[in-house]
């Protein structure tokens, strides 16, 4: 009897072990696919059970690597899920179309730590490109999701990182085969030209997205994919330098509608706060400025017109940029280092309207110096 009872405790406790073991390794994710069919099994006949759209969630029960059937070197991630529909379909999925929860979780918190901050420019992608947890594309582990091609997004900020060594990393970031576990070594630099190909460092974005284009609220992407998406209302305003960032200073910035083409198109004209940066065929530094100078654009309603309200002296400039208050009491602030090398500040341009009701500026005094030694 003793024996007996012996057996069973243990075979409780096994159970019991087993039963955390399975809960640990569960846990829920959103389909991140616009379509995607939840099938029998993994097998390439296998068949369809369920279609699941973007946004849907499922919980995750189990997984597996699969061999691709057309290139035996490559394993392919496979998903045990159990939808939420009304006969909580279980089946297979390929894990590209499925961002577990916990990473949804890192997008959320990237997207936090700018909550406070305005867009600073928008953008739209050349291809279809990854979207990725940090600025680093020497592996695949920190990839979210693949966005499709013209996907357009706002820009919060962005960052130079070291160049990764081209036998690490992919040219482009095209997002590697569906599910791939492999890291892919495409080769694409032969196109660069001379001056690409001396640079030893990238340009990331860091972007923040909506529900319809992307489950992850925010993430980085490989500058080389983006298109920066200039308003049509100020675009023919460049004068030899590139615009990189702008905002409204009348009324709200444009909030572009996911799947937008032309997320460039503004209908009302108005004013403009825009941060401008000279071109060079030098190559990047990592600490180099964001822009080298401050153009304010003014709008003269009574005869449909812009003119130059203001264009400040070659600075170095860093983002964010916010404008501030409401109404004709506005201002807007930018980060300065007057001296190369040195810390940076928080400066402020006040705006006013003279009697003729045209836009003005009240710019600080900025000393610009050399570079520190």
């Amino acid at each position: 009897m003793r024996f007996s009872k012996t057996i069973v405790f243990f075979a409780v406790v096994l159970l019991s072990v087993g039963c955390q073991t399975l809960a640990k390794r569960s846990s829920t994710g959103v389909i991140v696919a616009r379509r995607a069919q939840i099938r029998s099994s993994t097998a390439v006949v296998a068949a369809d059970l369920l279609q699941v759209n973007r946004g849907d969630v499922v919980d995750i029960l189990d997984s597996t690597d699969v061999t691709d059937p057309s290139d035996n070197s490559r394993k392919e991630r496979w998903l045990r899920v159990k939808a939420h529909d009304t006969d909580t379909t279980e089946g297979w999925i390929e894990a590209r179309n499925v961002m577990p929860d916990d990473v949804l979780a890192q997008s959320k918190k990237l997207e936090a730590e700018d909550k406070d901050v305005p867009a600073q420019a928008t953008g739209q992608l050349r291809a279809s490109s990854n979207l990725r947890l940090t600025p680093d594309r020497s592996g695949n582990e920190n990839i979210m999701m693949r966005l499709d091609s013209g996907s357009s997004f706002d820009i919060i900020s962005w960052k130079r990182v070291p160049k990764p060594k081209s036998s690490e990393s992919i040219e482009t970031d095209v997002a590697p085969k569906a599910g791939s576990a492999q890291q892919g070594s495409a080769k694409s630099g032969q196109q660069d030209n001379d001056e690409e190909a001396e640079e030893t460092n990238e340009l990331w974005y860091k972007v923040r997205l909506t529900t319809a284009t992307s489950p992850a609220p925010a993430g980085w992407i490989y500058g080389k994919q983006v298109e920066l998406a200039v308003p049509s209302d100020i675009i023919f305003y460049r004068t030899g330098r590139e615009f990189v960032a702008w905002q409204r200073l009348d009324g709200e910035n444009k909030e572009h509608a996911a799947g937008d083409k032309d997320v460039g198109r503004d209908a009302k004209p108005g004013s403009w706060l825009i941060l401008e940066k000279s071109s060079s065929n030098q190559p990047h530094g990592l600490d180099e400025p964001d822009f080298d100078r401050v153009y304010v654009l003014g709008y003269d309603k009574r005869n449909q017109e812009h003119y130059t309200a203001y264009r400040s002296p070659d600075l170095r400039g860093y983002l964010p940029a916010k404008v501030e208050g409401q109404g004709e009491d506005k201002s807007f602030t930018v980060r300065i280092q007057e001296e190369e090398g040195g810390p940076t500040k928080e400066v402020r341009y006040s705006l006013y309207k003279d009697a003729r009701g045209v836009l003005k500026v009240n710019a600080p005094n900025i000393q610009q110096g050399r570079r520190r030694r």
